[in-house]
């Protein structure tokens, strides 16, 4: 009965909501919270291969970045009343469709987002993918904070891209392949292409201690 209260409601939310221009579509329930089958639960890229050895530090980097779509980049905050502490955010993400890895992660953003504001003024950051994310640890009961249940931590600058350059429209193919919705939000918010200049690369996937990647070696790496 509890279940066909819930039907009940939702149905009736999809009807009241077919009048709003939200610009998300209301054909169902899942067009209304803006999302569609496609994307629900959709952490990382599905494959059954399991991640590089421990030991290859740079292809695992590489495997995280390519198969994870979303990860937690941290500012340093402007805002009152936390000016000037470490501020976490959750970004989607993408370093290239799924058969084209660059090791570059991507963003879609809007200037209204409150990272966005942290960015004006100091546009050095990092982003941080896990494992986790996907169903590798969960599967071999590592816990998140366990070493071997890999993450990694690229820092570098933020960076605008031009949308009708030749990288914006390689970001917008690699963004909106792996995140089909994106089309779809709101054209008044001010969208724009972004990408992480990456200035260093931590790992931990093992015990002993993060290692710090190359440049060269991580962008050499193969993510498979």
């Amino acid at each position: 009965m509890f279940a066909v209260l819930i039907l009940l409601c939702l149905s009736a939310t999809v009807r009241d909501s077919s009048s709003l221009n939200l610009n998300f579509g209301a054909n169902n329930v899942i067009d209304i919270f803006a999302v569609s089958d496609n994307d629900i639960a959709n952490n990382t890229i599905l494959t059954d291969d399991d991640p590089p050895p421990h030991n290859q530090a740079a292809r695992m980097a590489r495997y995280i970045t390519h198969t994870s779509n979303w990860g937690a980049m941290a500012t340093v905050a402007v805002r009152e009343p936390i000016v000037g502490f470490p501020f976490a955010n959750i970004f989607s993400l993408s370093d290239g469709p799924v058969d084209k890895s660059s090791g570059t992660p991507y963003m879609y953003i809007s200037p209204w987002e409150v990272s966005a504001h942290d960015l004006r003024q100091n546009n050095q950051t990092s982003i941080t993918m896990s494992l986790a994310q996907g169903n590798y640890c969960s599967k071999m009961n590592y816990d998140p904070e366990d070493p071997r249940c890999a993450h990694i931590i690229l820092t570098g600058t933020f960076v605008k891209l031009t949308r009708e350059s030749e990288e914006g429209q390689f970001a917008k193919k690699s963004l909106f392949s792996r995140h089909p919705i994106m089309p779809e939000w709101p054209e008044d918010h001010g969208w724009f292409f972004a990408k992480l200049d990456i200035k260093n690369i931590l790992v931990l996937d093992f015990f002993g201690g993060a290692v710090t990647v190359p440049l060269e070696e991580y962008f050499n790496a193969n993510p498979k």
